[in-house]
């Protein structure tokens, strides 16, 4: 397997569009050995070169369904890995991702060689199986809401939101005095806001538990409990103390989702290795922040303009 540098020297000997060739190349590669359709989604946000960019260009968003409908485009196996390399995004752009690919593909595995966070998760969760290696990460699934503040827009977990709102009214029972500064606390949220807060934690947690159970867990007789446990403990603001928090092979594991590990197959984790690097050198030596494409080089990506 060539290593990350080995790719980034390899790039660097070719011309315009190396990036792109190298990239493809591998995709092909991996494609040969397995047989499966493969659609990649890959953002530059562990590579990120630019400052104080806005997090969509980096997030799963709708635009990516309409990536997803290009990469699907022509393909005509009835098996799909998804290789996912993500900060997570939009729930329901992962929802209407999942319920895309799932009209067509009855078996999908989700790859993911370093980290598919929150939204991406999700997506991993709609899978039959997750193949992770020992570095690799999911992460928590508890929704971040963003709201205005006097300092500019801030986001927070929902959980959170909904906790300070009980706590406020708790203290405020046990002593009336502290009313007045809860009030001044309280007054941030917009009107309606603790109920959407309740309505996506609701959501996010529901809708796992609906993937799961459909597909990945579909087998298990005891699967309307599991699925259940897993996308609570998932969606815990208070477990994992922070939305990034990684989630690595073992404790995926042992908490019920379905996963294999990357190393047990050494030519799978040597293609699988070698388009994640691929991937990587595309962000890094190009304005590409995220992408996604199919192993045919078909597919949809999106570049920021650097500011000299």
């Amino acid at each position: 397997m060539p290593s990350r540098t080995e790719i980034f020297n390899e790039i660097n000997k070719e011309k315009t569009s190396a990036q792109d060739n190298i990239r493809r190349k591998y995709l092909k590669e991996l494609f040969e050995l397995t047989g499966n359709d493969i659609i990649i989604l890959s953002s530059a946000f562990s590579t990120i070169k630019i400052k104080n960019l806005p997090s969509i260009f980096i997030s799963i968003t709708n635009d990516d369904v309409q990536g997803f409908m290009s990469a699907m485009h022509g393909l005509k196996g009835d098996k799909l890995d998804i290789i996912l390399h993500s900060p997570g995004g939009s729930l329901e752009a992962a929802e209407q991702i999942v319920n895309y690919v799932r009209n067509k593909y009855d078996y999908i595995r989700a790859i993911i060689p370093q980290n598919a966070m929150s939204a991406a998760t999700m997506i991993a969760c709609a899978c039959n199986v997750i193949i992770m290696g020992k570095h690799s990460a999911i992460g928590p699934i508890d929704p971040q809401i963003t709201f205005p503040s006097a300092q500019g827009h801030f986001s927070a977990p929902a959980q959170a939101i909904l906790d300070e709102f009980n706590q406020a009214k708790e203290e405020i029972k046990n002593d009336p005095k502290t009313a007045p500064i809860w009030v001044r606390r309280i007054d941030k949220y917009p009107s309606g806001f603790l109920k959407v807060c309740e309505n996506t934690i609701e959501l996010s947690k529901g809708i796992v538990m609906k993937w799961l159970k459909t597909w990945m867990l579909k087998d298990d007789p005891d699967k309307e409990t599991k699925s259940s446990k897993i996308a609570e403990w998932l969606g815990d603001t208070n477990h994992h103390r922070t939305h990034g928090r990684p989630i690595d092979i073992n404790e995926a594991r042992n908490h019920g989702l379905i996963i294999e590990n990357l190393e047990d197959n050494d030519e799978l984790q040597e293609k699988v290795l070698s388009v994640f690097h691929a991937a990587m050198a595309t962000h890094v030596f190009s304005n590409c922040m995220k992408f996604v494409e199919n192993h045919n080089g078909r597919g949809a990506f999106l570049n920021v303009e650097l500011k000299k």
